[in-house]
């Protein structure tokens, strides 16, 4: 990625020099214009959704912070004492992480990651960068390489089955509360058939930085389970949260 393509980047740069900026504005096909308020990237420890603490606290080890952005989670480790790298694929948000004193950064792609962790940190649906169901055994193969032995996954996801009528999801989708479906008014498309409902398309604005189109995995906890398992993992829900979403811990079987 490059600076003149990362809108994220830019507004976490800005916000961290002027303590304001611009809105962050977010595009699907499936809803209305959405934004990302810039307070929420840069929040403290007590700021934290109890999902995202309780992740913190089980941290140990030699820990990545995958997806890290302004590098909220990484100082609270730091300050801890936990050794954490923190990755990014944005330059703009490397170059903000290290002013603001995280000691450990790098601009890079999950993917292409090398070394051995004992605690991986997905949070803020860190996990949704693997973008679709069909890509996950590739993901499950990379943490084969990089998930030290008794190490841990720590991801949250949400279950967008709340953004849908209950008729418009497949049978099997794995969500106990079906009962509780209801719609939001900003939906504009229902899911298409042959495609996981938690598959979503995104692209970014911040002021006139546009950024590439992307994909991105909402995964249900049910799905998870199934999968981690066909790939030779294991996959827990340690904590739950107020709407739909969740922490997993997924280790090696």
């Amino acid at each position: 990625m490059n600076r003149q393509n990362d809108p994220m980047g830019r507004a976490i740069a800005e916000y961290h020099k002027t303590g304001t900026g611009a809105r962050l504005r977010v595009f699907s096909p499936m809803f209305e214009e959405d934004e990302i308020p810039l307070k929420t990237l840069f929040r403290t420890f007590g700021e934290m959704p109890e999902i995202e603490r309780t992740a913190l606290g089980l941290a140990k080890g030699r820990t990545l912070d995958v997806g890290a952005a302004s590098g909220c989670h990484s100082l609270v480790l730091q300050q801890r004492g936990i050794d954490v790298t923190a990755i990014d694929i944005s330059p703009l948000s490397v170059e903000t992480m290290k002013q603001r004193g995280v000691k450990k950064v790098l601009e890079q792609d999950f993917f292409a990651l090398e070394g051995s962790y004992d605690t991986i940190l997905m949070l803020m649906n860190g996990i949704g960068i693997v973008g679709t169901l069909e890509r996950l055994p590739e993901f499950f193969r990379h943490l084969d390489k990089i998930l030290a032995p008794g190490g841990q996954l720590l991801c949250d996801s949400s279950d967008l089955c709340y953004l849908f009528e209950d008729e418009s999801l497949p049978e099997d989708h794995g969500v106990a509360k079906r009962d509780a479906i209801s719609e939001m008014d900003n939906i504009v498309n229902y899911p298409v058939a042959d495609r996981y409902y938690g598959e979503l398309s995104y692209t970014m604005q911040y002021r006139d930085t546009i950024g590439e189109p992307f994909n991105w995995l909402f995964i249900d906890a049910g799905t998870l389970k199934r999968k981690a398992a066909e790939n030779g993992y294991w996959a827990e829900v340690i904590a739950e949260g107020e709407h739909y979403d969740y922490l997993a811990r997924i280790t090696k079987k």
